[in-house]
């Protein structure tokens, strides 16, 4: 797809699993589980998908799903599953490889969004995955996630980011700011501090990368919101100021882990923010 002369293509990484009932919050099983039915663990399918933004002299990631360092027990607990999908192949299929990257955005640095900024080599040293990109987190979310809450504690592995900063290629930014012509950061706090969403904009057209902000079109409705979330009532206001633009201007909003739908437009109707139009339907 295009924004103006921006082109975007989806990456996906691959699939896991995740609790329903921590996904959905408060929302109750008996409405969450029709668009997510769980299996007898509770856990719902989830994709780990980021897009490639492609400029006339970059290629710029966005998100790194959660790569291939983690442990045998790991992969098994969160049911990761590369049998379709990969970082890797999904570049290949776009005629690229690591070395082509020239930018990595890490909305956040969640084990599922971050673990493959970083790679194990044979001698077990860990090094950045795409040797000439250039990494951006925000201050925020840096500092966080060296020393989280012990209710957070679990998403973060210093083994996906510290590595970045101690090899110099990680720039740490501080608010809102256009990295690129038409490319924009929008930092947001509910789910994390210092989680940023990107927005694309160019002639009159727009995309915002949800990151889990809005995790799947599931979430669309405000009340929606996952009990991950640090802050539920900071994401409920964010969703109150982002939702009502994107249905105004046509925005198209990009999902990071819904397994079928990949970006959609979204429609305010007198039941409240609901989906819109499907652009990008995925088939397993």
């Amino acid at each position: 797809m295009k924004i103006g002369k921006i082109r975007i293509e989806p990456m996906e990484y691959g699939r896991f699993k995740l609790d329903g009932g921590a996904m959905y919050g408060v929302v109750p099983k008996v409405l969450w589980e029709k668009y997510s039915p769980a299996n007898d663990r509770n856990q719902i399918q989830m994709a780990l998908r980021g897009m490639i933004i492609k400029t006339e002299s970059r290629n710029i990631l966005v998100d790194t799903g959660v790569g291939n360092k983690m442990s045998e027990k790991l992969n098994k607990i969160y049911a990761v599953d590369f049998s379709h999908y990969s970082l890797a192949d999904s570049l290949h299929k776009l005629n690229l490889n690591f070395g082509d990257i020239t930018d990595v955005i890490l909305t956040h640095l969640h084990f599922d969004h971050t673990g493959g900024a970083t790679g194990k080599k044979e001698d077990g040293s860990i090094v950045p995955t795409f040797p000439n990109a250039t990494y951006y987190v925000q201050k925020k979310q840096y500092d966080w996630a060296i020393s989280p809450s012990d209710r957070d504690l679990a998403s973060y592995f210093p083994e996906n980011f510290v590595p970045l900063n101690e090899a110099n290629v990680l720039q740490i930014l501080a608010g809102e700011e256009e990295l690129f012509p038409g490319i924009f950061l929008i930092p947001i706090h509910g789910h994390t501090p210092g989680q940023q969403l990107v927005k694309i904009s160019q002639a009159g057209e727009t995309l915002l990368y949800c990151g889990d902000l809005i995790p799947t079109a599931s979430h669309i409705p405000l009340p929606w919101i996952m009990g991950y979330d640090l802050q539920p009532l900071v994401t409920l206001d964010e969703k109150k100021n982002i939702l009502p633009v994107a249905a105004a201007e046509n925005w198209l909003l990009f999902f990071e882990h819904d397994p079928h739908i990949a970006a959609a437009k979204v429609e305010k109707t007198e039941k409240g923010f609901l989906m819109g139009e499907k652009i990008l339907v995925c088939h397993d």
